[in-house]
């Protein structure tokens, strides 16, 4: 019940930051869209350069390849869910068109029920996979979906339970069943964010839950696995599940908070979000990729950052010129 309240007071604050610098929140919501996009897929092992990556979300590409269709797909569920939420009722129909749009330029196969059996495997270090729990059969699941949605919506309006602790189950039991043939991992997150937003909590769209899940992702495969222990059976435990999905939005807040706080009332919080920035970039970079990724922060004011995080021994200039590129230093923590 602490965390709730934790969560719960948070919540009770996001007016007041909401009233703060606009500049600030556009920035913060930018960046939040890239590694949402980015960690949540990244979690699934689909990864593309930051520089294709920057360019898809913003449209400023077609996908080429299977990997970057995976990420389009999962940019337009995304984008749909920031600007439609309230009209997005929790119902089969909902989740199955969220499906559909996160893979239609990938297989173009979503949008229904796996139609086989599938397992929950786990690869060990001798390369052996071993099958970690086995979800509701193929021929079960549109009944379990029908019951998991009628169930959650049922609950919700009689109001007895915290909603935010139905919203984890929800995921949890969504988890269990498994649905789709390819994309439940990514689903789950997507209707986490999706049912997050219409219990009135919006840190999901300043600070990346994905991002935060990919930071602590052997925890969130500890957790799940605990709770999963008995679930045909209606036995299992689901408190590992719940306090790490609430330990999730804690953090999610609290990075939101440290951000905002910071940025907010001291000078230099563009130097510093264009770092911000620059520390989550996979490979090389150039000047125009960190001016799409930091919205209301002009180039020479990146130009003055580049050149100091160069001195530091940061990052180094791999081609100069107009279309100068630039790489991380991995080695080197900032």
């Amino acid at each position: 019940m602490n965390m709730l309240q934790r969560v719960a007071e948070f919540k009770g604050k996001q007016a007041l930051y909401f009233q703060q610098s606009s500049e600030i929140l556009t920035a913060m919501r930018n960046v939040a869209v890239i590694q949402s996009i980015e960690s949540s897929n990244r979690i699934e092992k689909i990864v593309v350069t930051s520089k294709r990556l920057t360019d898809i979300v913003n449209g400023h590409v077609e996908p080429a390849d299977r990997s970057e269709s995976e990420i389009a797909g999962y940019r337009d569920v995304l984008k749909t869910i920031h600007g439609s939420s309230d009209h997005m009722p929790i119902i089969s129909n909902i989740i199955l068109q969220m499906h559909r749009y996160l893979l239609q330029y990938a297989t173009g196969s979503g949008g229904k029920y796996k139609m086989s059996d599938n397992d929950i495997t786990e690869e060990l270090p001798t390369g052996e996979k071993i099958i970690r729990f086995k979800p509701v059969s193929a021929f079960e699941t549109n009944e379990a979906m029908h019951n998991l949605v009628l169930g959650f919506r049922k609950r919700r309006e009689e109001g007895i339970y915290p909603e935010l602790l139905l919203v984890a189950i929800f995921v949890l039991d969504f988890l269990s069943i498994h649905p789709f043939s390819d994309g439940n991992g990514r689903m789950a997150r997507l209707l986490t964010l999706l049912l997050l937003y219409q219990a009135g909590y919006e840190v999901g769209r300043y600070v990346s839950l994905e991002k935060c899940i990919e930071d602590t992702k052997d925890q969130y495969y500890a957790a799940l696995q605990k709770s999963s222990v008995g679930w045909h059976e209606e036995t299992n435990d689901v408190r590992p599940w719940v306090e790490y999905f609430l330990t999730t939005l804690i953090e999610a807040h609290r990075r939101f908070e440290q951000r905002m706080g910071g940025l907010d009332r001291t000078k230099g919080w563009k130097s510093r979000q264009v770092e911000t920035v620059i520390q989550h970039l996979m490979g090389d970079f150039s000047l125009a990729e960190l001016i799409d990724r930091c919205p209301g922060i002009t180039g020479p004011t990146i130009r003055q950052v580049l050149d100091r995080m160069s001195k530091k021994g940061l990052i180094m200039a791999i081609t100069k010129g107009r279309n100068a590129r630039w790489r991380k230093i991995e080695q080197e923590e900032f």
